[in-house]
């Protein structure tokens, strides 16, 4: 997947200052925030109409960003992971406290997805680390597979929208369990 170096650098910018973006993902279009402003997170939820208590994904192109959240875990349990990663199946790993309630919502686990999709690893490397990604659609909507739905579901509702193309699967990624196996959420 192609993309451009300036529209990775305009999208961690618009992170970087509080902004809510769409990007393309593996599969379809996200919105993204940083996940350690509250108000970024909120305002990223009130485009959703989707309620805090659900939780949010955060998403890496880098493994690192989430060694606090990996570190305590056995090398079976990382193991399996990886056997997963980079790509688009997303963990639901015990979160121990180590991240803010806007983002885990009411569980006790986190969801992390190390990415396979170039520009979002890039836009994680240069915004510094991991980003909330959730689809790009309001709450009961299709999530958005085109840059041109995303504009139609929020208008100039955000603060940069671009990035190239998805990955082009079918369906959102896969959830998994990480602590029971189960799988929450099949894959395309």
């Amino acid at each position: 997947m192609r993309y451009s170096p300036l529209a990775v650098q305009k999208a961690a910018r618009a992170l970087a200052a509080g902004g809510v973006i769409a990007h393309p993902t593996e599969s379809v279009w996200g919105l993204a925030c940083d996940p350690n402003n509250l108000q970024a997170v909120r305002r990223l939820l009130r485009l959703k109409n989707r309620p805090l208590e659900k939780g949010l994904i955060l998403v890496s192109g880098e493994e690192e960003s989430f060694s606090q959240l990996l570190d305590p875990l056995s090398a079976e349990q990382r193991e399996k992971m990886r056997e997963t990663w980079p790509g688009p199946v997303t963990w639901l790993v015990p979160h121990r406290d180590r991240i803010p309630y806007w983002v885990c919502g009411a569980h006790p686990a986190v969801a992390l997805r190390h990415t396979d999709h170039s520009f979002t690893a890039a836009l994680t490397r240069a915004f510094g680390g991991a980003i909330v990604s959730t689809s790009a659609n309001p709450a009961g909507c299709q999530p958005a597979r085109h840059k041109y739905q995303v504009l139609r579901y929020f208008g100039d509702a955000l603060d940069y929208v671009g990035g190239g193309s998805t990955g082009g699967r079918n369906s959102p990624s896969e959830i998994r369990d990480l602590l029971s196996g189960e799988q929450l959420r099949a894959g395309g």
